[in-house]
């Protein structure tokens, strides 16, 4: 007769080979807990049916194994991104350089001089790695670094602006991606928003009529996400910025998609560029360093020194500051450009370049080797909150499937995980942002889902 007086014991089940064997891979307490964890399990389904089987001390450890790797597993895993999005915010923006990710490795492996002075030996200061770099590339006389772009505006607003005014376009006050919301942030800092204009019209006259009145700054927030067309007028960011420092303010402008070329190059509409806003005389500039830089999630504020000087001493700067392994990673980001080698050596700039043909080719050997499925034409898109409605012309290898939404779920339950599209019930897979060292892993994932 099954009596719990029949389930083992953890003392007993700890005498196994098996129990050993998941302490070595779990260490003991985490194997305890899961043991206890699945005899409490056991005791309180024989509870419920009493003339339930017990399981063997097999069918137990077994169990524990399953809820031991459960717990260990990492829910952080790369995926291989079919989507055609070369920006796309859910699967973690911008793939980075070879030589970026062992700079980051590099100083995350020992120690570093991340705030020591290797030349007189004493305390050194962080906020010096990456600013050299952004100085000879920009032009600029200072420049920090944090650790994303919300919080360089946040920082730079509290640093510059609290309790004073700041002038902003209506049309600027923008929400992005997680319910980042423009107006929010500044009343955040302190700041007294200050809107000017309407939705769809702003002059250099709403400028100067609001600076009448004594202001802290005139900020400009790139809309990154979406555009205003039709019935629309919007002075030149030069004429505002002299409107500006005509009375005495300073200009404060967050591109947010921190574009060094021009889009324009590769078949995009252009976007604002970091050395526009630097030759239209704006006094803080502020990006970030994971959008179409190319480089790790990093917020960077470049500028006029005695500002930077005031943001850099500002108590929010040390709560939002970056660590080494993005100050070594935005470094040799910053380094590809400084060599002009990011076309070849940054993925998402690469991506970009790619030309319909060089994707056609890498359809049609995909679709040779798995034997199935029709090259078709179709639209590669920035995404990231960078070029709005954005699109350049791809080759796409399309599947026609059973269930379109079934094999998309197959295929995010592949190791690793493809994440494609669907349209019209078909499945559709991009090459422009499947890495060139994934394309092996993606064609043998999709060869066992096509099979099964």
């Amino acid at each position: 007769m099954n009596t719990l007086r029949n389930l083992p014991s953890v003392e007993q089940l700890l005498q196994t080979e098996m129990t050993a064997r998941l302490i070595a891979q779990f260490g003991r307490p985490l194997t305890l807990d899961a043991l206890r964890n699945t005899l409490d399990e056991i005791r309180a389904r024989f509870k419920r049916d009493p003339e339930a089987e017990l399981p063997s001390i097999e069918l137990i450890l077994t169990q524990a194994e399953s809820t031991l790797t459960a717990w260990t597993a990492s829910t952080l895993i790369p995926v291989i991104n079919a989507t055609g999005v070369i920006l796309h915010t859910n699967l973690g923006r911008a793939p980075m350089s070879a030589t970026t990710i062992r700079a980051m490795d590099a100083v995350s492996r020992g120690y570093s001089n991340l705030e020591f002075d290797l030349e007189t030996g004493k305390r050194g200061s962080r906020l010096i790695h990456a600013e050299k770099l952004l100085q000879k590339l920009t032009g600029a006389e200072a420049a920090l670094v944090v650790n994303n772009c919300a919080s360089a505006v946040l920082l730079t607003l509290s640093a510059l602006a609290n309790k004073k005014r700041v002038v902003i376009a209506r049309s600027q006050l923008v929400e992005i991606g997680g319910g980042f919301r423009v107006p929010d942030v500044m009343k955040q800092s302190g700041a007294k928003l200050v809107e000017i204009g309407t939705t769809n019209k702003i002059r250099v006259a709403d400028y100067t009529s609001a600076l009448e009145e004594p202001t802290g700054l005139v900020m400009r927030a790139h809309r990154s996400n979406f555009k205003i067309v039709g019935f629309t007028e919007e002075p030149d960011f030069k004429d505002i910025v002299e409107a500006a420092h005509k009375a005495g303010i300073p200009v404060v402008d967050d591109l947010g998609s921190g574009a060094l070329y021009d889009t324009a190059k590769y078949g995009f509409s252009h976007e604002p560029m970091v050395q526009e806003s630097m030759q239209a005389g704006a006094d803080v500039i502020l990006f970030s360093g994971d959008k179409l830089l190319g480089g790790p999630q990093a917020g960077i504020i470049i500028g006029k020194k005695a500002l930077l000087d005031k943001i850099k001493k500002h108590p929010l700067a040390r709560a939002v500051r970056a660590d080494k392994a993005c100050l070594a990673g935005l470094s040799a980001t910053l380094t590809h450009y400084l060599k002009d080698e990011a076309e070849r050596e940054i993925p998402i700039v690469r991506m970009m370049s790619l030309t319909p043909e060089q994707l056609k080719g890498r359809v049609e050997a995909w679709r040779a080797e798995l034997g199935q499925g029709t090259v078709v034409e179709g639209e590669s898109t920035v995404g990231g909150g960078s070029l709005p409605d954005e699109s350049t012309p791809t080759f796409l290898l399309e599947l026609q499937v059973k269930s379109a939404e079934k094999f998309l779920r197959a295929l995010r339950k592949n190791n690793p995980p493809i994440i494609a599209r669907t349209e019209n019930n078909k499945v559709l897979l991009d090459p422009r942002t499947v890495l060139p060292e994934q394309e092996g892993a993606l064609l043998v994932g999709l060869k066992n889902i096509l099979k099964s």
